[in-house]
């Protein structure tokens, strides 16, 4: 089934974000797929907002490749970002399976670059910027 959520302007996240969580249901694994600059952290930072993490808490893992957050009911939350990644190996040399496995949400930024490694239960999410400027994110399950 094809899932879209449309995302009209920075005011509009909130709503967006928990209207997302409530479609993907009990996925944990998500992969954000988008061009640069189509708004993938800034949405998961809403996404994780929406999960009761402190907003000013959420950045972009770029050099570390993993941040790890807690959810207002303390419950982890883990956000990577592949874009340095260059060859598969360095996911794994940060125990990516580890974190894959662990049943906690895994929000993931630019996973084409280990696209290999993720699981097919992986949901993937695409991104699109609209000529009117809004986003739409989209996913089949």
């Amino acid at each position: 089934m094809k899932h879209f959520v449309e995302i009209k302007g920075l005011e509009d996240l909130d709503r967006a974000a928990r209207e997302f969580l409530q479609l993907i249901g009990n996925h944990t694994l998500v992969a954000f797929y988008a061009p640069m600059g189509a708004g993938k952290t800034t949405f998961t930072t809403a996404v994780c907002k929406a999960l009761g993490v402190q907003e000013d808490a959420v950045s972009s893992p770029t050099f570390a490749i993993v941040n790890e957050y807690r959810g207002g009911a303390g419950q982890p939350i883990f956000h990577f970002d592949f874009y340095r990644i260059e060859r598969p190996e360095e996911a794994l040399d940060i125990g990516l399976y580890d974190y894959l496995d662990s049943g906690e949400l895994c929000l993931m930024e630019w996973p084409e670059n280990i696209e290999g490694l993720l699981p097919e239960e992986t949901l993937r999410v695409s991104i699109s910027v609209q000529p009117d400027g809004s986003r739409l994110v989209s996913w089949e399950d």
